[in-house]
């Protein structure tokens, strides 16, 4: 097999995989699907719920239901498990070894360091992380019938119309979008949670680690501009 048909064989797979994916792009912030749906990703923090005094939780469960009260549209709450990634904590170690000028400080540090990548390599420490889909949909979306929606959850194939159309409705829908994040971001930082919407960049990563969960370990994304998507 010559370099010719493998890089038609590669081309073909990756067109095969898109034509079967309901994301048609990632632009400002935010998700767009093929359908002309919208969705924005909030990352939240976390709480140790049972460290807290019955107090406490009886004011954080009262403060989640009232919450969930004021939501007018549904949204998804996801919780991703996955190995812990240290290379940037272990970067940062190296910047400071190399930065430390006291000679046993910066044997230490770099020690540290070692251990922490050897730890990391060798036990199966595992990170939780928590995220919550906030979405939004073109009026047309909606009223499709149950046999519609259900080919095109099957079959989410594009085109220059839908390309079209999506743009045309992408500012307005934006606009709408952006009011629901505001909602939610506001209740959930009411009951003391951190909230932070994911950047262009972060879902693209966060996309690319999903999908390619062995790859992105060793081949990391360090800035989406200089991407090279000629092939695909």
């Amino acid at each position: 097999m010559n370099d010719k048909t493998t890089h038609q064989k590669k081309t073909s797979n990756m067109a095969s995989t898109q034509l079967h994916l309901k994301i048609a792009e990632i632009r400002d912030n935010v998700l767009v699907l093929k359908n002309g749906g919208m969705r924005s990703i909030i990352k939240t923090s976390s709480v140790n719920f049972n460290l807290k005094s019955e107090s406490e939780q009886q004011a954080l469960i009262i403060g989640y239901q009232n919450f969930l009260n004021t939501l007018e549209f549904p949204l998804q709450i996801v919780i991703r498990s996955k190995k812990l990634d240290a290379i940037k904590y272990l970067d940062h170690l190296k910047e400071v070894a190399d930065k430390q000028e006291n000679p046993l400080l910066k044997k230490q540090t770099y020690e540290y360091k070692e251990y922490i990548k050897k730890l990391v390599e060798y036990a199966d420490i595992m990170e939780k992380n928590f995220y919550v889909v906030i979405p939004i949909d073109p009026y047309r979306a909606k009223k499709k019938n149950i046999i519609a929606q259900f080919l095109e959850f099957i079959t989410p194939n594009d085109s220059i119309e839908k390309i079209i159309q999506r743009r045309n409705e992408f500012e307005n829908l934006k606009k709408g979008l952006l009011t629901r994040v505001n909602s939610v971001k506001t209740g959930l930082e009411q009951i003391g949670l951190r909230c932070d919407q994911l950047t262009t960049q972060e879902i693209i990563e966060l996309f690319y680690e999903i999908y390619n969960p062995v790859t992105s370990r060793n081949q990391k994304i360090n800035n989406i501009d200089e991407l090279d998507i000629s092939h695909i």
